[in-house]
């Protein structure tokens, strides 16, 4: 089986610990469930990832050279 988040046209995925999560959400005046969201069966998720956690999802741009969001997992 192919493993999808190996794909180079796949942007790396990654768990935001709480901490750096809480710095992330002050600096925009948000909450956790304000974020857009990603169900946990996409298969771009690393597989520590559970229901609730936050995931960074850093993709190549053009005019940033690299382009940050954040993903509230779901189920």
């Amino acid at each position: 089986m192919v493993d999808v988040s190996q794909h180079e046209l796949v942007p790396e995925h990654e768990v935001v610990e709480e901490d750096v999560l809480d710095d992330v959400l002050d600096e925009y005046d948000i909450k956790r469930t304000d974020l857009p969201k990603i169900k946990r069966s996409d298969p771009a998720l690393p597989d520590e990832a559970t229901e609730g956690d936050v995931v960074e999802i850093v993709r190549d741009s053009r005019t940033t050279d690299r382009a940050t969001t954040y993903r509230l997992v779901v189920d």
